[in-house]
């Protein structure tokens, strides 16, 4: 006598389908994965639109109902930039920043002890790490937007050259409410090109770039220029940097 297993036990012949929510979340992640390393790499050499930084800052403008803040911006590239420029935001944000692969260890355990012991928290942001915040992400302290921050971080410093991280950095950085860029910065608070820029106009806009709406470069308090002499100091024992140089590129 045979016995048909399929038809006392109907389970048996059948196939286990995969677990279609599995499935799907390889595809999204395959999906986000290729989307995002396109971006990079397509803005590896064009200019950026916008940023999300720039974004965020229109609409909260527009939702206190200041529309009368416009948001400036003009690109322009390492060519048409002093190179007093390059040298300031690196003695003032990253002094190892052509050395690093996008994150200084020894920032973020400085850091970190110093939130452990309750102290005040230090800045452990590299330059190729503010890109990849400004230019894709929003502002904010949680494990879920440092762990995306990292990503791109990644992705900016195996795709770009460290001249191109400097020259967008310089071009997308926030320098006074609605002002974004070296170009707008320099025409706005110095009425000039910024090729023309000098060594101490330079150390006073790296000077702002932590806190751009309260260290106000055109009302400079006693704190900015202070700030400014010790970045100056600071570019004096780092010698020269050129967006052109051998190590930048």
């Amino acid at each position: 006598m045979m016995i048909n297993l399929q038809t006392h036990y109907p389970w048996s012949g059948k196939k286990k389908k995969p677990l279609r929510p599995f499935k799907y979340l390889i595809r999204f992640t395959l999906t986000v994965f290729a989307v995002s390393f396109l971006l990079v790499v397509v803005l590896r050499w064009l200019p950026p639109p916008t940023s999300a930084f720039m974004l965020q800052q229109y609409l909260l403008e527009r939702w206190d109902g200041r529309n009368d803040v416009k948001i400036r911006y003009k690109w322009v590239n390492r060519h048409g930039i002093s190179p007093h420029a390059a040298l300031a935001v690196i003695a003032a944000e990253d002094q190892k920043f052509p050395y690093h692969w996008g994150f200084d260890r020894e920032a973020i355990v400085e850091a970190w002890e110093e939130r452990r012991e309750g102290t005040r928290i230090r800045g452990a942001s590299t330059i190729s790490q503010q890109v990849a915040k400004n230019l894709f992400l929003w502002p904010g302290k949680s494990f879920v937007r440092k762990g995306i921050e990292a990503y791109f971080t990644v992705l900016i410093e195996v795709l770009w050259s460290k001249s191109r991280i400097v020259e967008v950095y310089l071009n997308i950085a926030q320098f006074g409410r609605g002002i974004f860029g070296i170009s707008e910065a320099s025409k706005v608070f110095f009425g000039k090109a910024p090729s023309r820029l000098s060594r101490k106009e330079c150390a006073l806009m790296a000077a702002a770039l932590p806190n751009p709406l309260r260290l106000r470069i055109d009302r400079p308090s006693d704190y900015l220029r202070q700030r400014s002499d010790q970045i100056l100091e600071e570019m004096g024992r780092m010698g020269r940097i050129n967006l052109s140089t051998s190590f930048l590129q």
